[in-house]
């Protein structure tokens, strides 16, 4: 079994906690109410880590639009289908639950879909805070402190949303 690894990152949207194995994140928290779920461990960094840790302090700074860090996603057949659709998205692009489900297979199913991209464990990387009401509303964000992370997020991306 691979060993799991283990570091945290300040960014603007509070601390960001990453786990790896040997090959790929596995996952990514940011942090809520100042609590990250394993503040009690140690860092314990590899060379995915360490490349995680540059491409978000680029993306933070502006200067990276698209991640290139191997990414393991472990869910539902349902679930990993919607992240690797989400990890399709290009910085800056948007997309609605609707649109999402019919690019998935299942029309008809946003509230399911809206259940996968809260399920995303690894936010930011896999951008599931480009996923938007068919109106263009913010309708929720599981990520960090909720909304107001999403906010910033869609912000630093320039994507616009309807009030």
């Amino acid at each position: 079994m691979n060993e799991l690894h283990l570091i945290r990152i300040n960014s603007p949207v509070g601390r960001i906690e990453i786990i790896a194995d040997d090959a790929a994140v596995t996952s990514l928290s940011i942090e809520r109410g100042g609590v990250l779920p394993h503040d009690g461990e140690a860092e314990r960094t590899n060379a995915v880590l360490e490349a995680a840790r540059v491409q978000l302090a680029e993306y933070f700074d502006g200067t990276r639009t698209e991640f290139d860090l191997p990414v393991r996603l472990q869910g539902t057949e349902f679930q990993c289908a919607v992240w690797e659709r989400l990890r399709q998205l290009g910085h800056g692009d948007a997309i609605s639950y609707g649109a999402l489900a019919v690019a998935v297979g299942k029309p008809g199913s946003a509230r399911a879909i809206g259940g996968a991209v809260g399920a995303n464990p690894v936010p930011i990387i896999v951008g599931c805070h480009r996923v938007l009401a068919s109106d263009g509303r913010i309708t929720g964000y599981s990520g960090g402190d909720g909304v107001p992370t999403k906010l910033w997020l869609l912000g630093h991306e320039k994507i616009g949303f309807a009030a």
